[in-house]
């Protein structure tokens, strides 16, 4: 079993700048792929609104027809585990999972013009790397939406994987899957689809267990998309709309080049604006802020493209969701959206999960974290710990008519109807 599976071992070269060992305490990380989070999360809770818009739409008549239909289009995963711990008194916590392959769920290369459109390479990069991780907690009142992103090089424990003591969190989805795969191959298991699908479905369960002992909460329900979900989404809502502070060619790498000023992207240009890792001046935090914008953007396009409304564009939506999306087993969109319906409109407030320095261990970049700072900053907003006079975290803003872009570490609360700003 090779590291390659799960991260390279080497010194990511996407990291520019000078060598970040030793700094002070910071609390802003430095999230890679997890800017694709922002519309992950999005597409995630706007596919519960259009799935209940479907059955609306459709008349009572149908409306049980086409939930049944969009239920059972879902792959779904019982990577949770029957025993696992569970939220009490109505509050729902939710792990959103990037997946960085090239690969689909039956462990074939994504078609060349997908590839060529992604920017990815020849479809052997990526391994199986859980590049964006976020973290929903929607509380028992259901009065906002508070969302923890987590650095994908955080260094932590890990128990289930054989070998390994320490990785970036990131990797213990490969590293598992990778193991597995072994000692499938070990016990004479040769059918790929088999050993692709339960390689990955122990993938999901460690990351989940890993994610769950860092920040200290149950985790209630999770969803899973990969590049090419990505991508499909992004297209089948129309693309988005962004406005960049500057310039940017970053064709080598990510294939973003965009000139300055308000744009609108597709679902290729889309993934390329927040893939960019070379040129941004604020480095990581720039990334951040364009996860937050992005966000914002595909609220915006979802919104205004009549996407909710519209037959067509709704079953676009939902058939790419069908091929790209894994769900935890029991989660039942029609019955959620139908809590959140009820809701009404919830604000999103955004958070980074601290980091107290960068280092370099075993010729890899790593986060150095506090876990029990961040147990403690979790749970103090999930509303589960009362906070300490020294807390990390800052009381959340109240909502704004715009989207705030703040400094590093402080979260940022958006409402539907935030326009896009600028960013870098």
């Amino acid at each position: 079993m090779t590291r390659d599976q799960g991260a390279p071992p080497s010194r990511d070269p996407s990291r520019s700048g000078p060598r970040r060992v030793g700094r002070p305490v910071v609390t802003a990380p430095r999230p890679r792929w997890v800017r694709r989070l922002g519309l992950a999360c999005l597409i995630v809770l706007r596919l519960c609104a259009a799935v209940l818009a479907l059955a609306v739409l459709t008349g009572t008549g149908m409306a049980w027809s086409a939930k049944n239909e969009v239920e059972s289009g879902f792959t779904h995963s019982t990577a949770l585990g029957q025993d696992a711990p569970r939220s009490r008194g109505g509050a729902v916590n939710i792990l959103l999972i990037g997946l960085d392959t090239r690969k689909d769920l039956d462990g074939d290369d994504l078609p060349p013009e997908i590839l060529e459109a992604l920017h990815a390479g020849d479809g052997t990069q990526g391994g199986y790397n859980a590049n964006s991780l976020i973290l929903l907690h929607i509380p028992a009142d259901r009065d906002r939406v508070v969302a923890f992103s987590i650095p994908r090089d955080n260094y932590v424990r890990v128990t289930d994987i054989p070998g390994y003591q320490q990785i970036k969190i990131k990797e213990a989805y490969g590293l598992k899957k990778a193991a597995v795969h072994a000692n499938l191959l070990a016990q004479g298991e040769t059918d790929p689809v088999v050993l692709e699908r339960r390689g990955r479905e122990a993938g999901r369960a460690s990351v989940v267990a890993t994610v769950r002992d860092l920040v200290g909460v149950p985790i209630d329900r999770f969803a899973e998309i990969s590049l090419a979900g990505f991508y499909d989404l992004a297209t089948a809502i129309g693309g988005v709309d962004v406005c960049l502070n500057n310039p940017v060619d970053d064709s080598e790498y990510s294939g973003a080049v965009f000139p300055a000023g308000p744009q609108h992207l597709d679902g290729a240009q889309a993934l390329a604006f927040v893939r960019q890792r070379h040129g941004l001046f604020h480095g990581d935090l720039d990334r951040t802020h364009r996860q937050q914008a992005f966000l914002t953007a595909v609220a915006a396009s979802l919104r205004e493209s009549g996407t909710l409304t519209d037959l067509s564009k709704l079953a676009a939506l939902i058939t790419a969701a069908h091929r790209d999306l894994v769900l935890s087993d029991g989660w039942n969109l029609f019955d959620f959206v139908r809590e959140l319906g009820a809701a009404g409109t919830l604000p999103v407030e955004f958070r980074t999960l601290p980091v107290l320095r960068y280092e370099t261990i075993d010729g890899q970049d790593v986060n150095i974290i506090d876990p029990a700072a961040i147990r403690h900053e979790v749970r103090t907003a999930f509303g589960l710990e009362t906070p300490t006079a020294d807390a990390a975290t800052t009381a959340p803003p109240e909502p704004s008519p715009t989207l705030r872009l703040p400094d590093a570490g402080e979260p940022i609360t958006t409402v539907p109807g935030d326009s896009v700003p600028c960013v870098d």
